[in-house]
This record gives structure tokens, C-alpha cells and sequence, in this order.
């Protein structure tokens, strides 16, 4: 069983239009509303997959509820510590130019949430063989949290999140870190371009042991392990909705490790999820014969 912790997720909102009008009136020609924030999508991605997963989060409020209602619909087993604030939403206004998106911060949580969420995080545990972190934190948690569960876990963790929580959780020496190239830039301070220059920032955020995956939108994945470096990447850049991308590439590490996938076979299908899921117009889906496609497009090199 894969378990992904979501501390704050979300209520994702799509709005299709052929353009924005901003500072008028727009009607969407399709909205969707699906169960988000990043760690949400990972378990979905991993739903779709066949894997066996289990959701730990908190949840609160009516959007909470509805949340939850909506992972029930879709078979996704979760387990949800209840939080007094109302769970966020996040919306992506997507137009034929462009994805413009907003997130909403997510409630504050107590010493007392989040003890009753690591009780549940602690019983989980006995039937985990990895564990994915993905998201921000809420309001309220510690930079340092996703360090002290990574040093609970006692399997691979997979690690996906931003700012100091990513510096912090990277030094507990999770299995795999994916930050994206933002993120990577972020964190060492300057800009990396090349091949080169972010394999050496990967080795950097990496210096605990962790391997790193660098999410590069349409230039594919670099990778920087104990094994080795790869890039990966499609022939072509994928036209479509980017959100959820990254989370796709996260499921599919995760789920990598669990099957035993060597590093090359991991990235292949890392890159390939994203790409698929790149090309479907809701965050967080996608279309198997899409990534069947994909799988067949992906080209992984050696550069180091």
C-alpha cells in the first residue's frame, strides 16, 4: 500500500473559456470540480493506476465534507482527521492561451489536529511499503513537519513540496525529492539552465542521501540519484492543462518504487503520466491511451 499524506487539500475548480475577459464578465463553457491540492492528485493518479492507496489528510467544513464525499464516489480510500477551519479551494481558468491559477491558503491547524492526524499517520504506517508528501502545509504546522514524518515513516517517502519545508524535509534523507525547477532555483539561490548547473543543484538539495527529480514542464525530467543522472522528456511539448502534471510525475515515482522499476524504467513512465496528464483538460486525470502513447514517445538519456 502506497500512503499519501495531503495536509492541505483542496477543492479544485476548472474554468474552460476560449478567452478571458479580465475585468469583465465571463461564462465558462465547462467547469469542473474534482477532490485536489497536490496530494490529492497523486492519490488519484495512483487510484487510476490499479496501486493500492490510502489518503491521510485533515479536513474541515463544508468544502471538507464535500471533499471526502467526492474521494467516496471515486473509490479512493481516505482517512481524514477532522479540523475546525473550512478546507481550501484552488481554481484554474484555463483559456487557449494559457492557465492562470489561485490558491486559497487552507485552515489553521491546532497542536491537537495534528496530534490526532500522526496517531493516524503512525497506525498506517504498519501496512505502508512507501509514502508520498505532496502539498503545502496548512497555516499553523511547522516548517520542519514533513521532516519529522519522513523520520517516522520507515519506508521510502517521496517527498513533493516548496521553501523551507522541501530544504527541511530533503536533510531528513527521504527516498525521492521532486521539486520543480522554480522550487530547485529557489532553494540554491540561482539560476540553473543547463543540464549541468541543475544536476548540480540536484546534487545539492540531495546532499542527505535523498535522490532528486527536477520537474522541467515541457524541456521532461532530470534526474540525480546514487545510480546515476537522466533526462527525460516527450519529442514535443504537450498542449493542455500543466496543473497536476508534476503530481502525475510524483505518483508515478512512488509507484515505481513499489513495482521495482530500475531508475531509466521510472523516469520513463514519470515522464509519460505527466505528459498524458498534461494533455487532458481536468488537473489531476488522465487518459490511459494517453500515456500508452507517451510511453512510446519518451526518450531517457544518461548525462552524468
Amino acid at each position: 500500500m502506497i500512503v499519501v499524506v495531503c495536509l492541505n487539500p483542496a477543492l479544485d475548480v476548472t474554468h474552460q473559456l476560449d478567452a478571458v475577459g479580465w475585468g469583465g464578465v465571463n461564462r465558462p463553457r465547462a467547469v469542473h470540480a474534482r477532490p485536489g491540492g497536490k496530494g490529492l492528485n497523486v492519490a488519484r493518479t495512483l487510484h487510476a493506476l490499479g496501486a493500492d492507496v490510502l489518503v491521510l489528510g485533515m479536513a474541515g467544513g463544508i468544502t471538507g465534507a464535500g471533499v471526502e464525499a467526492e474521494l467516496r464516489e471515486l473509490g479512493v480510500p481516505a482517512a481524514f482527521t477532522p479540523v475546525s477551519g473550512e478546507t481550501r479551494r484552488t481554481f484554474s481558468v484555463v483559456d487557449d492561451s494559457r492557465v492562470t491559477a489561485f490558491h486559497e491558503p487552507g485552515p489553521e491547524v491546532g497542536a491537537a489536529e495534528f496530534a490526532e492526524f500522526r496517531a493516524g499517520y503512525q497506525k498506517a504506517l504498519a501496512g505502508a511499503e512507501a509514502v508520498v508528501l505532496s502539498g503545502s502545509l496548512p497555516p499553523g504546522l511547522p516548517n520542519g513537519t514533513y521532516a519529522t514524518l519522513i523520520q517516522a515513516a520507515g519506508v521510502p517517502v517521496v517527498l513533493d513540496t516548496h521553501g523551507e519545508a522541501l530544504r527541511r524535509g530533503a536533510a531528513a534523507a527521504p527516498a525521492i525529492v521532486k521539486p520543480n525547477r522554480a522550487e530547485i532555483e529557489a532553494l540554491t539561490g540561482r539560476s540553473l539552465t543547463t543540464p549541468e548547473e541543475l544536476t548540480v543543484g540536484a546534487g545539492e538539495l540531495g546532499g542527505a542521501g535523498a535522490a532528486v527529480v527536477v520537474t522541467l514542464g515541457p524541456e521532461g525530467l532530470l534526474a540525480a540519484t546514487g545510480d546515476g543522472c537522466w533526462r527525460a522528456r516527450m519529442p514535443a511539448a504537450v498542449a493542455g492543462n500543466a496543473t497536476g502534471a508534476g503530481d502525475a510525475v510524483t505518483a508515478a515515482l512512488a509507484h515505481g518504487i513499489v513495482v521495482g522499476r530500475p531508475w531509466q524504467e521510472r523516469l520513463r513512465h514519470a515522464a509519460a503520466l505527466g505528459a498524458a496528464t498534461a494533455a487532458a483538460p481536468v488537473a489531476g486525470e488522465f487518459r490511459q491511451q494517453d500515456y500508452r502513447d507517451a510511453l512510446r514517445a519518451v526518450a531517457v538519456e544518461e548525462v552524468c
